[in-house]
């Protein structure tokens, strides 16, 4: 029931499995583990390999900082990024604002239909601080894509439990597109 359960639903999490199932969330771990099934980020990470290796046309998956769960390129993307130990300022556990903006940076190339993408021009802002230990999802949107200059605009926000942290307007060069001048 646990490998149907997780097949039809890969995104669910061990404790919704173990509510689900009425046992404990070490036991649903315990079960993973001997069934050979990976924890929910691996499981994540796998889906979206798979399904957007073949989309994501500007660099390479394993080059996106963060991991997309979504992307309809030219349009929208989300990614997440959990925030580690090495992810984090040592005395005050409080995340290094690079790797905020990398995610952002890398999904806003990602995003971009095209064999090229570069950042052009970024205004960025950190609206508050990101902690060890929490989970940073990027939102990017396409706004506008000027085929004269072969410029594209991506907006990206990234939350924290809903919660604003971030907020960037990429100015994105596209090779296709300028082309032309």
């Amino acid at each position: 029931m646990l490998v149907e359960t997780i097949a039809e639903n890969p995104f669910i999490t061990d404790e919704e499995l173990a509510e689900r199932f009425s046992v404990s969330i070490q036991t649903i771990r315990l079960d993973r583990l001997e069934l050979s099934i990976p924890e929910l980020r691996e499981r994540i990470k796998h889906v979206a390999e798979k399904r957007f290796e073949d989309e994501v046309r500007s660099l390479p998956l394993e080059e996106v900082i963060g991991e997309i769960i979504d992307i309809e390129l030219d349009k929208t993307a989300i990614s997440i990024l959990d925030i580690k130990k090495e992810h984090v300022f040592i005395r005050n556990k409080i995340a290094r604002g690079h790797h905020i903006f990398a995610q952002a940076n890398s999904l806003a190339v990602a995003v971009i239909n095209d064999e090229l993408a570069l950042t052009a021009k970024a205004n960025i802002q950190f609206t508050r601080s990101v902690n060890e230990g929490e989970r940073v999802i990027a939102k990017a949107k396409v706004t506008n894509i000027d085929e004269q200059t072969g410029r594209t605009v991506v907006e990206v926000n990234s939350f924290v439990n809903n919660e604003l942290v971030f907020t960037g307007e990429f100015k994105m060069y596209r090779s296709q597109n300028n082309t032309r001048g």
